[in-house]
């Protein structure tokens, strides 16, 4: 077992979970008469994906490969994202399926299955072909099915509507593609027949274009659509180089919105001052490396692609929350792995680390 990888994780686990009752307990204490109560859901959610990390971490990586095994996932996801649909509201957006106080977000597990679905496929197809013919990439033999299921999930989870996370599934995908030998060209021509769609769909929706606009000019509207980034940034400026002290963030009581959630770095950064952050992000950066050695090292190119999909798929949201926080991009509902409140999100990031260890395990092995 990669100890690095397995302590690091483990580490941004308990992080959370202290920064999540940290964060939440005044709020869970007004909602729901019970401070513990954000701590408690976590917690039952933690030891659920842990038993899935040692799980998937003693299985076999190559196991799934099987087609049986990829077709399903891929379907069942699919299922969950249309069933969505059929189901009543939370929050104005249909992301959530719910059965009693459980709920699960199925576009986390979206990421998941186009993960492993691109991984087999396309080590399917370089093991088929010669390298130079792999390299000319048939559109209709290679590109468009590789392309063509994760198209269908970003459409449904944009369709809930969820821009931010159908935009993380997107750069994941390209990152495996294009490490599977994708020229540049292509991923070019993507681009730019993707740039008039982010457009649109940023311009013809009114609280997305109200994003933009704030992030533009935070202090043009501080109490409405620039309310949430100024109040991070207050946070995050209150902290200074050592903090205000643990559990002692002012911006937490009311004034900072989802601060256990999607802004919990701003808590983070208040609470613990810069050294606090610049751990955090080292943390990241130990996983980011451990996961990459396992990328190379691994014994064959599905497990390669496979750790570069999951590497990619912590370090692009851990990155995106960073950057959402400090205010280096418009505001965007995507959680910080591992240390965020939220069972879905938490669950999959152990689950894939998992698989992650297991493949870094046969590497060693090798």
């Amino acid at each position: 077992m990669d100890r690095w990888l397995f302590g690091v994780t483990v580490v941004l686990c308990l992080l959370g979970a202290v920064m999540i009752f940290s964060a939440s307990a005044v709020t869970a204490e007004k909602e729901y008469t019970h401070s513990y109560y954000f701590l408690i859901r976590q917690a039952a959610w933690l030891i659920l994906g842990l038993l899935g990390m040692f799980a998937l971490m003693r299985t076999d990586y190559r196991r799934l490969r099987q087609p049986a095994v990829v077709y399903t996932t891929v379907c069942v996801v699919l299922l969950l994202l249309v069933g969505t649909f059929f189901l009543d509201k939370s929050h104005a957006t249909h992301r959530w399926i719910r059965y009693g106080p459980i709920g699960i977000q199925p576009s986390e597990l979206a990421k998941l299955a186009v993960i492993l679905y691109l991984a087999w496929f396309l080590d399917q197809k370089r093991r088929n072909k010669t390298a130079m013919e792999f390299c000319k990439q048939d559109f209709l033999q290679t590109i468009l099915p590789a392309a063509g299921p994760v198209l269908i999930c970003v459409c449904l989870v944009l369709a809930q509507p969820d821009l931010g996370t159908a935009m993380d599934i997107v750069l994941v995908a390209t990152t495996i593609i294009f490490a599977a030998g994708l020229s540049w060209k292509w991923i070019a021509a993507g681009f730019a027949t993707s740039l008039p769609v982010l457009y649109l769909l940023i311009t013809l929706v009114a609280y997305r274009n109200a994003r933009l606009s704030s992030f533009l000019h935070p202090d043009s509207d501080p109490q409405g659509a620039g309310f949430q980034l100024m109040q991070s940034l207050i946070a995050v400026g209150s902290g200074g180089f050592t903090g205000v002290g643990l559990m002692e963030s002012k911006q937490k009581l009311f004034y900072l919105p989802e601060a256990h959630t999607d802004f919990i770095y701003a808590v983070i950064c208040e609470e613990l001052g810069y050294i606090g952050a610049m751990i955090v992000i080292a943390l990241f950066l130990a996983y980011g490396w451990r996961g990459l050695r396992a990328a190379f090292a691994a014994p064959d190119g599905f497990g390669r692609l496979l750790a570069l999909g999951i590497t990619a798929l912590v370090l692009s949201q851990a990155l995106i929350n960073f950057a959402v926080v400090l205010g280096m991009v418009p505001t965007k509902g995507i959680p910080l792995p591992f240390v965020s409140y939220g069972g879905s999100s938490l669950l999959v990031m152990l689950l894939a680390t998992g698989v992650l260890l297991n493949i870094s395990q046969q590497a060693t092995e090798t």
